[in-house]
């Protein structure tokens, strides 16, 4: 008897096709090390069964957002989650001219050589690295070439990396001017549009530093900083005066975040996942496991306390 002729058979043949996953376009904020978090978070939306068809990224959130919409991702968590203090540091190629202490050239080399690269437009879902054009003064979206251009462009901390050179332009770190890209999914059709970001308000209790391994605390490093720490110069009982470099950091975190809230506002995502501002430094890739699994601790929470069901589809 054909399909045709049995009513039975045709009722139940419907049912048998997979439904349709939720589409999601994604928004990964800047953060350094703390952007290690967007790994968690990715996974974790993925698991609760949507689907990510378009992502914007600033800073480090193009990083893992350029190697996620290349299928990549595992690959690169199981790589940085390996990294000790000794080998980030090994991946710095320092420098004293063109703008920056690191050029940046051996942690893009070492990782097109774990990744590969490709052009943008070749990726299986829209993928937008967001930069700064220092000499327009106007920030720009990097859709077509390189995948590792375009992100060696947007990670471009100005000091600490070298600006890059792309098309006769000089290109910095997205975050000066949008921390957050929202913006350039608002052309992408998705049902939902979520966003997230590494500014969020300050733990009150700062996480706890992991203790060092025996090895590192009997090692010559640690020894040699024991020593400096008799030697120097300082006050009993009274806290640590941070130095330069740390008070640069805690200044230009506290002018994202403002910055963060504002373009947040102007441009309100369906859902923001938000990780407290000081979860990490930016410098702190050696803390990858625990990063990775604060992202997904903090889109369980936002994703169970978010009221999709009742709430209309953004129009795309």
């Amino acid at each position: 008897m054909s399909l045709e002729e049995n009513p039975e058979e045709r009722a139940i043949a419907p049912d048998t096709a997979a439904p349709r996953r939720p589409t999601v376009a994604l928004a990964l904020g800047a953060g350094g090390a703390k952007g290690l978090a967007h790994i968690g978070a990715i996974e974790e939306i993925e698991a609760r069964g949507f689907e990510i068809v378009a992502i914007a990224g600033a800073s480090m959130g193009a990083l893992i957002g350029g190697i996620y919409a290349m299928g990549k991702l595992d690959v690169y968590r199981d790589w940085v989650t390996t990294l000790a203090r000794l080998d980030v540091f090994k991946l710095l190629d320092w420098t004293f001219s063109g703008g920056g202490l690191i050029k940046g050239e051996r942690i893009i080399g070492t990782l097109r050589e774990l990744i590969g690269d490709v052009c943008i437009e070749q990726l299986p879902i829209a993928f937008t690295a967001v930069a700064t054009d220092l000499d327009r003064e106007r920030e720009v979206w990097l859709t077509r070439g390189s995948l590792f251009d375009a992100i060696r462009a947007s990670i471009a901390i100005p000091t600490v990396f070298r600006p890059y050179h792309l098309d006769g332009h000089r290109l910095v770190d997205g975050a000066l001017l949008n921390p957050v890209p929202v913006t350039p999914l608002i052309r992408d059709p998705a049902d939902y549009l979520f966003a997230i970001s590494m500014d969020g308000p300050a733990e009150t209790v700062p996480a706890a530093t992991p203790p060092e391994p025996e090895a590192e605390r009997n090692g010559h490093r640690h020894r040699i900083g024991e020593l400096f720490g008799r030697l120097l110069p300082h006050s009993e009982g009274k806290p640590r005066e941070p130095g330069a470099f740390e008070l640069l950091n805690q200044s230009m975190d506290l002018m994202q975040a403002n910055l963060s809230r504002l373009r947040l506002a102007a441009y309100e995502p369906d859902l923001l996942i938000q990780l407290p501002r000081n979860v990490s430094t930016a410098y702190e890739f050696y803390r990858a496991g625990e990063l990775i699994e604060r992202g997904r601790e903090q889109a369980r929470t936002a994703l169970e306390g978010w009221a999709a069901p009742g709430t209309p589809l953004r129009q795309s």
